[in-house]
C-alpha cells in the first residue's frame, strides 16, 4: 500500500487536491494491473471512495485515465506519454550518450557532457569529469543560460530567428547589450548552424575553452548537446583547437546514430 492519508483526506486545499491525483495515479503502477476499479485504488491508497472517485473524474476529463465502459474500470490515459514525454526523451538521451562521453574524456583527457535544452537553458543531465588535478566540471543539473555558452549556441541555432530573438529581448537567455534583429548574434548563430559547432573561448569564464556539437533524433532534430571542457591554457599550450573540435563532433554523430539519425540526412529548416 502507498503511503496512505487519514481518512479525513488532510491536508485540505488545492495542494491535497493535487497529491491526492498523483496518488491515485500511482496506484496504477502498485497494483501492476491495467484496469483498476474506484474499490480497489481506494484501499491501494488509503483515501476515501468518494475522493478517489472525485479524482478520478478529474484525472479521465484531463485525458490522465480512461474509463473502461463495459466494466467502470480505469486505466491509465494517453494524456499520461505527453506528460511523461519530455522526461523520457532526455533519459534515452542521456543513456546513448553516456559510453561516449567516456570515450570522448578518454580520447581528450578533458571533461564532456550531454545537455538538454528546456526552452531557455542548457541543462547539464550527464558528464564524465577529467582525470586532470585542473579541469572544468559541471554538476548535473547545472543550467547556462548566457548566449556566450558554446552549448547554448548550439540550441539557440535551431531555433526561428524570431524566437530567438524573443528569447534574447527578454533576457531569457543573456546577451548585454542586445541590439535586435540586427544584431551580430544572429550572424553568429547561422555560422553555428552551418559549422556543426560553437566554440567558447574564454567568453563565459577566462580560463574556460569549451566545444560544443549538437546531437540529433531520428528526425532530425537536436535534442541534445555534446560538449567538452578544459582549462584554455592548456588547450592553447597543446594546440589541441581542432582536435577537441573534432573529437567532440565525432562523440555527437555517434550519439546522433545511436537516436536514429541519418549521416548526411535531411534537417528541418531555419
Amino acid at each position: 500500500m502507498l503511503d496512505p492519508q487519514t481518512t479525513t483526506d488532510k491536508p485540505q486545499g488545492a495542494a491535497a487536491s493535487l497529491l491526492n491525483g498523483l496518488t491515485v495515479l500511482e496506484a496504477f503502477s502498485v497494483a501492476k494491473r491495467s484496469l483498476l476499479g474506484v474499490t480497489e485504488i481506494s484501499e491501494l491508497v488509503g483515501l476515501h471512495k468518494s475522493t478517489v472517485s472525485r479524482m478520478l473524474s478529474g484525472l479521465d476529463e484531463a485525458g490522465y485515465v480512461q474509463r473502461d465502459e463495459e466494466t467502470g474500470r480505469y486505466r491509465l490515459g494517453l494524456g499520461m506519454i505527453g506528460l511523461a514525454g519530455p522526461l523520457l526523451a532526455e533519459l534515452s538521451v542521456r543513456r546513448a550518450a553516456l559510453p561516449h562521453l567516456e570515450e570522448l574524456t578518454q580520447a581528450t583527457g578533458e571533461t564532456a557532457a550531454i545537455a538538454v535544452w528546456n526552452g531557455t537553458n542548457a541543462i547539464v543531465v550527464e558528464q564524465t569529469a577529467s582525470l586532470h588535478q585542473v579541469k572544468h566540471t559541471a554538476a548535473i543539473g547545472t543550467r547556462y543560460n548566457k548566449f556566450a555558452s558554446s552549448s547554448v549556441r548550439v540550441f539557440l541555432a535551431e531555433l526561428p530567428s524570431e524566437e530567438t530573438d524573443r528569447l534574447l529581448a527578454d533576457r531569457a537567455v543573456l546577451l548585454e547589450g542586445y541590439l535586435g534583429l540586427e544584431d551580430p548574434a544572429h550572424e553568429q548563430l547561422v555560422g553555428v548552424r552551418d559549422d556543426g559547432f560553437a566554440v567558447n573561448d574564454g567568453e563565459t569564464t577566462y580560463e574556460e575553452y569549451g566545444v560544443s556539437a549538437p546531437v540529433r533524433d531520428y528526425r532530425g532534430e537536436v535534442v541534445g548537446c555534446i560538449t567538452a571542457s578544459a582549462p584554455r591554457s592548456r588547450v592553447q599550450h597543446m594546440q589541441s583547437q581542432s582536435i577537441l573540435r573534432e573529437a567532440v563532433m565525432e562523440a555527437a554523430a555517434r550519439v546522433s546514430s545511436r537516436l536514429g539519425s541519418l549521416p548526411g540526412g535531411t534537417e528541418p529548416g531555419r
